[in-house]
């Protein structure tokens, strides 16, 4: 009988107990109004006059007319650079323990994002908050005896000055708590290998010790941790050696692209749970096995912002024009696209975060994914977003009988100088010519979307599409010293990377 089991199993059921879903309107505002009060004397919250924000009747519009929009470019250039320049009291009191160390998907050179010891707090709230949520889901009792396999990056932090660097799944798998430690794997000697090919044939080798009971981690590192594991031991699935694996929590991307290779490896199905967790803080998970929407952590050291994802309110470069409208969790629609802006107790203000998603459920504050804002390719007008990608990417699927977990996309033109989209799709996919699968996607793409049907119509000459092994994408990835953590592959490039791009793709 799973005795501690059922005794954490207990616990969750009588904490939902005294427990009721918040109103998630009134705990912003009032999320909001901590912000203010905490940094009014800091350098930021003097510059803008925090003071005077804090003694509005509208608080939340006072706060966006006078706070311009910050992408981290800006806010770094402006504000955060003091940080590295022993200036406290910058944009949060004091200042921060860590930073997080992020590529992202675009950029040439390393973002480096505060993260606050309340920052590191509110994480573990939302991270307690998740294990609660698992009574929705009906897991059996002994399923909360089994360990818990967390493979990010590594723990082992750069010490620089006064503080610790590293991505923020390593940050935060480094500061689980005591008692989390003994269900926590692969534990804190091989987490802290800094190679990450090392590691998992660390875990690969180690990995019949372990009695897994649940995942977590991005979809596209965890695919190839457990290929290797079924590969190390001859398996035919992974369940063949950790047969009480019941849960993955899936994060940092949308699982949808890797369904079906994902299921692949397993011998029985399992449970998903959708979780965002960013550099910049833990944004939402997944409470209810209903549907796979993530609720945002509204009450937790994050202030949230929405302006409606149209091509007349962004930039070229993805950032935000100074015109475009913020809305409240009052004011959103479910069903539409908004650019996410936030405001943490990691002192970014008015912050984007660089994420389109909708709500499912605005009561709920229930919310998905929908793409990145500088993923938006709108060359002569055909208004791709990652979603519809990704939608079309799901059919080819079906279409071809294949998976296709990766894939990117280039609006150039072509040696007839009309625009083309360039599409490389990685694949195991054989027998098809790139042609066939090209006319396929186009007419995916065109059904789904008015406006690309369009652009097909008058200046988008054409589709061509490459089909290539997704090992070169995790290649790619690697040779950037992006493999691992919390990478992702960017799903749009620029002509300057997709040229870079290629001519990786095409060395022999």
């Amino acid at each position: 009988m799973a005795i501690l089991g059922n005794i954490i199993k207990g616990v969750i059921d009588l904490k939902d107990t005294f427990t009721s879903e918040p109103i998630h309107t009134e705990v912003q505002e009032n999320v909001l109004k901590e912000l203010l009060e905490k940094a009014k004397d800091t350098q930021f919250g003097k510059h803008y006059k925090f003071g005077d924000i804090l003694e509005s009747s509208d608080l939340q519009k006072t706060f966006a007319e006078t706070i311009p929009y910050f992408d981290y470019n800006k806010i770094n250039d402006e504000w955060w650079h003091k940080l590295h320049e022993e200036e406290s009291d910058v944009t949060w009191p004091g200042n921060p323990s860590y930073f997080a160390i992020s590529s992202g998907t675009t950029g040439k050179t390393s973002k480096r994002i505060p993260v606050t010891d309340d920052m590191i707090e509110a994480i573990r709230d939302a991270g307690i908050k998740q294990v609660f949520a698992l009574k929705n889901f009906e897991l059996p009792a002994d399923f909360f005896e089994k360990e818990i396999m967390m493979l990010g990056s590594s723990t082992d932090l750069d010490e620089r000055d006064d503080h610790l660097e590293g991505e923020i799944s390593g940050i935060s798998a480094s500061n689980i708590p005591t008692w989390f430690r003994g269900y926590y794997k692969p534990g804190i000697e091989i987490s802290q290998i800094e190679d990450w090919d090392e590691r998992v044939q660390r875990i690969a080798e180690r990995a019949e010790e372990w009695d897994i009971g649940a995942l977590s981690g991005i979809p596209s590192w965890i695919e190839l941790m457990l290929q290797k594991v079924i590969e190390y031991h001859n398996l035919d699935n992974i369940h063949d050696i950790w047969p009480n694996l019941q849960v993955y929590t899936s994060g940092g991307v949308a699982f949808g692209p890797y369904k079906k290779s994902f299921k692949a490896l397993l011998g029985k199905p399992v449970t998903v749970i959708d979780t965002y967790l960013a550099s910049e803080g833990y944004i939402a998970t997944q409470v209810r096995p209903e549907n796979d929407a993530m609720q945002l952590n509204t009450d937790n050291g994050i202030y949230f912002e929405f302006v409606p994802f149209k091509p007349e309110y962004i930039n070229e470069d993805g950032s935000l024009k100074n015109e475009a409208p913020a809305l409240t969790m009052s004011e959103v629609e479910p069903k539409q696209d908004y650019v996410l802006i936030i405001s943490t107790v990691s002192g970014a203000w008015r912050y984007l975060i660089g994420d389109t998603i909708e709500f499912t459920d605005v009561e709920r504050a229930e919310i998905k994914i929908t793409g990145r804002t500088k993923f938006f390719l709108n060359t002569v007008g055909s208004q791709l977003s990652v979603n519809k990608m990704d939608t079309a990417m799901r059919e080819l699927e079906e279409k071809f009988d294949t998976t296709i977990p990766e894939y990117t996309i280039c609006a150039k033109r072509g040696e007839d100088d009309e625009f083309y989209h360039y599409w490389y799709l990685g694949s195991e996919l054989e027998g098809v010519e790139n042609s066939e699968v090209a006319d396929a996607l186009d007419e995916s793409l065109k059904s789904a979307n008015k406006n690309y049907k369009v652009a097909r119509s008058k200046a988008l000459h054409g589709v061509k599409v490459k089909v290539i092994s997704p090992e070169r994408f995790y290649d790619w990835n690697e040779r950037n010293k992006k493999k691992g953590g919390q990478v992702k592959m960017e799903r749009v490039m620029n002509e300057e990377k997709f040229a870079d791009w290629e001519a990786f793709v095409n060395q022999s």
